[in-house]
């Protein structure tokens, strides 16, 4: 079977700024990804290259078997699901909960067109998948921070994504809605027909059991990458955030204690 995803070489330079630099990383069917990195690590770069709106200056991408440069990215963006903060700012506050996932269809955001039945029915349906049919008929004003999450996932599933991306969706969420969105996520990726997962953070505390692989940035280069219980160590994540931490983990979560440099002379 082709990857679901593959790139080469991969890299981004704008001026004598190197965004990316010569990265390559493969996922395969099956594979849930957890991409970690620091601010500026060049996570946000990766995305917007694999979804087509920033062109890679040197490598070879291949995303559902399609390379870049011999494909119509703009199609293939419909087979990636992207879940983030541009989205999030753009919804109307007036827009009912089914009629956000509904766009998501067309790609359309403040949907105006006419709700078909068969849009309708397929929309309720995500919408208990995401476990959020209560907010069929919520506007997006009142929604919480975790229940505008859930509205976005569901908003990407109604294209049939192979692909979702979810770039550091727990952001603006407190302590307990992380943890039920995350919990949420958990459920989400082990259902029999769940796309791909990548999953963008800069917390190990947010990494669930169900992601199997990990990719590690830093400047623009791949630190490690590769099934997680080989990656994710406490010396590769010193590298990742400049800093010695220490990598613990209990009950299949994860934690990060960072030493500080008086710690280190005692």
């Amino acid at each position: 079977m082709r990857p679901t995803l593959e790139v080469s070489a991969l890299s981004v330079q704008r001026g004598d700024a190197r965004i990316l630099d010569a990265l390559s990383w493969k996922v395969e069917a099956g594979q849930h990804w957890v991409i970690l990195g620091s601010n500026g690590s060049g996570k946000t770069s990766l995305l917007s290259v694999l979804s087509g709106y920033l062109s890679p200056t040197y490598g070879e991408i291949s995303v559902l078997g399609q390379r870049f440069g011999e494909t119509d990215w703009r199609s293939l963006r419909t087979r990636i699901g992207l879940v983030s903060s541009s989205v999030r700012q753009l919804i109307p506050e007036s827009e009912p909960g089914l009629l956000s996932v509904i766009s998501g269809k067309y790609a359309m955001i403040d949907f105006w067109g006419r709700v078909t039945p068969e849009d309708h029915a397929a929309a309720s349906r995500i919408l208990h998948r995401i476990e959020a049919g209560h907010l069929a008929e919520r506007p997006w004003r009142v929604l919480s921070q975790g229940e505008r999450q859930r509205i976005l996932i569901g908003r990407a599933l109604m294209a049939k994504p192979k692909i979702l991306i979810l770039d550091e969706p727990c952001a603006g969420l407190d302590p307990v809605a992380r943890e039920h969105f995350l919990a949420f996520l958990q459920r989400l990726g082990t259902q029999r027909a769940a796309p791909t997962l990548l999953f963008v953070t800069h917390h190990v505390e947010e990494i669930m059991p169900v992601f199997t692989h990990a990719l590690l940035l830093r400047g623009g280069r791949a630190i490690a990458s590769g099934p997680k219980a080989g990656i994710l160590l406490s010396g590769n994540l010193s590298e990742v955030f400049g800093a010695t931490v220490i990598l613990q983990k209990q009950r299949n979560r994860y934690s990060l204690q960072v030493r500080s440099e008086t710690a280190q002379v005692l």
